[in-house]
């Protein structure tokens, strides 16, 4: 049986032209249109445009910084040539595309692609590694309504979150402890502080049942433990252009609050190097940091790791091969409840059996 492997991302422009980053962010706040209550189409269409126009400006001058846009759609490219690479390698018949919400080439395109391509079976796979809302979540619904769009009926297989996954981790933590030891920092020092700087989302979702922010701090406990931290301080990543409630607390407050001498910033989830990381950490970030007296370090997305292909390879197989994903520690996702979307997320509780006595 053939598979076509969609990976799923966000996007960015390539190219930090006004028409692209106005359209880009229009995208952005269209999708998220519900966040302002209720509203007609028209409406909401013309809201996201004002409110794209409004950012682009400030968008753009940070692309410019950066080089002149966004390295994430190349780096994707590349996590897709290698995933395919080890799925052949294993012997599957498989095919990638990469599927962006926001920027070419978008989910329908991927899947019209795939059609195209006359493979049997499509595995929906988001690049991000902590289930959202309005990125896992939204993107693999994209995906399930392109296919539909298409008339086309090869089963969609829905894979969320995965951030537990023990060689993800590994290599996030050996990325931390490597950086670390270049810089000649000691992670154990009083002096040192580890930094999680985490994605931030509107408090909605959480309230709709997202479980978003637990796994960011799950995940930060996990971390800090393989590295062996006594502590460490967690700030998200809002983008606060709408008067809406975010996750706490900001990394702006969280920076503040810091009383070692210099930070170790961990961008966490993140899979590439974009604007979350090149301008809002390495700069506006870093800026705040040093406004406080603190030394800055960034450490950097280990989006070309070679193992990483491993990981994702690992995450399709048993949709690829056919055998239950329950063997691969598989469940119903929590957060996406379509039958058959699932997850390496364990449930809250685990019914322990009872013994039988002699």
């Amino acid at each position: 049986m053939s598979t076509g492997v969609v990976l799923l991302n966000f996007g960015e422009p390539a190219e930090a032209t006004r028409e692209n980053v106005v359209d880009y962010l229009e995208r952005i706040f269209f999708n998220n249109a519900e966040l302002e209550g209720d509203t007609t189409e028209a409406e909401a269409r013309e809201r996201s445009r004002t409110l794209a126009e409004r950012r682009a400006p400030g968008l753009i001058e940070e692309y410019e910084e950066m080089g002149g846009g966004s390295p994430l759609n190349p780096q994707a490219r590349s996590q897709a040539e290698a995933l395919e690479a080890e799925l052949r390698d294993r012997g599957y018949d498989a095919r990638t595309y990469l599927g962006m919400q926001f920027t070419e080439p978008f989910i329908d395109d991927a899947a019209r692609r795939a059609m195209e391509d006359d493979v049997d079976q499509v595995v929906g796979l988001p690049i991000y590694p902590l289930c959202g809302a309005s990125t896992t979540v939204a993107a693999l619904e994209e995906l399930t309504e392109a296919v539909e769009d298409l008339d086309w009926d090869a089963p969609v297989h829905e894979v969320t979150g995965w951030h537990k996954h023990p060689l993800y981790n590994r290599i996030r933590a050996e990325t931390v402890a490597d950086f670390a030891e270049s810089k000649r920092l000691t992670l154990e020092d009083p002096n040192t502080e580890v930094f999680f700087s985490a994605h931030g989302t509107p408090r909605h979702y959480l309230e709709e049942g997202s479980r978003y922010d637990t796994y960011v701090d799950e995940w930060c406990e996990v971390m800090a433990s393989m590295l062996d931290l006594d502590g460490y301080t967690l700030g998200f990543q809002n983008h606060e252009n709408r008067d809406i409630p975010w996750t706490e607390p900001d990394i702006e407050e969280a920076i503040e609050a810091v009383t070692a001498d210099r930070v170790v910033v961990e961008p966490v989830s993140f899979m590439h190097e974009q604007s979350e990381t090149l301008s809002e950490l390495d700069d506006e970030l870093r800026e705040e940091a040093e406004a406080v007296g603190l030394d800055f370090y960034r450490v950097p997305v280990p989006h070309d790791d070679d193992r990483f292909a491993t990981v994702l390879a690992d995450l399709v197989e048993p949709f690829v091969s056919e055998f239950d994903p329950s063997y691969y520690q598989f469940r119903q996702c929590q957060c996406k409840d379509t039958p058959g979307t699932m997850c390496l997320n364990a449930p809250d509780s685990v019914p322990v059996p009872e013994l039988e006595s002699d």
